[in-house]
């Protein structure tokens, strides 16, 4: 994307790095705040289209720091850690502008999605991440339930095919404000990695096209 290396030239030094240690530290501390303290702020943390509304801007961004509300302590620590490795794995693949483009970038799906259907998450965004790392890092395993060794690749299959399942599902409800909120999730995504699929599937395509005339020449003779 040569757009995309054009503002890397002119401001990667001065992109912040180690965004995804700031993601985590504010999603422990809310976490923290949420259980301990007064449950109450995790609704002011959301992203909504009523609280922009009433110019709570901060929500633009606190969304992010968002934490899910589990209460067992060691699951919560271990979604947290799992984010933060993703995050931080693709900033080394990157470097930090690159990466922080692409965060932003999934941050702004997450606002036109709110200001479509009334309200945003992170749930996409952090889906973005895992979509990213499983596309650069396809053979890369993980211990699933600590025993199972699986490749990225294949949680990643699976993890896309349930969110293009939560598209159809909408559509066939007819909820489409909804599906294309959930699509504008992905979008950074789409944008980063939406060309080379393209290319792969045109590429697939034209092989077995090939594949086929080569097998249909062989059987005339």
């Amino acid at each position: 994307m040569n757009w995309l290396a054009k503002m890397q030239y002119r401001y990667g030094r001065k992109a912040p790095r180690n965004l995804m240690l700031v993601v985590a530290g504010g999603q422990i501390a809310a976490w923290l705040v949420i259980m301990l303290v007064n449950s109450n702020v995790y609704y002011l943390l959301q992203l909504t289209r009523s609280g922009l509304a009433h110019l709570q801007l901060w929500r633009l961004v606190s969304f992010v720091f968002s934490p899910s509300l589990t209460m067992n302590p060691l699951f919560f620590a271990l979604e947290v850690y799992l984010v933060y490795w993703i995050g931080t794995s693709l900033e080394r693949a990157w470097g930090a502008f690159t990466f922080d483009a692409y965060f932003l970038l999934g941050m702004a799906g997450a606002w036109v999605a709110c200001l479509l259907t009334g309200w945003g998450s992170s749930e996409a965004l952090f889906y973005s991440l895992f979509f990213a790392f499983a596309w650069l890092f396809p053979d890369m395993q993980l211990m699933l339930f600590f025993v199972l060794p699986v490749k990225v690749k294949w949680l990643g299959w699976i993890a896309g095919g349930l969110y293009v399942l939560q598209v159809a599902f909408l559509l066939i409800a007819f909820q489409f404000t909804q599906a294309l909120a959930t699509v504008l999730g992905l979008v950074n995504f789409l944008v980063f990695f939406g060309p080379d699929i393209f290319r792969r599937l045109k590429n697939g395509a034209e092989t077995r096209r090939r594949r086929r005339e080569w097998e249909n020449q062989w059987r005339g003779r």
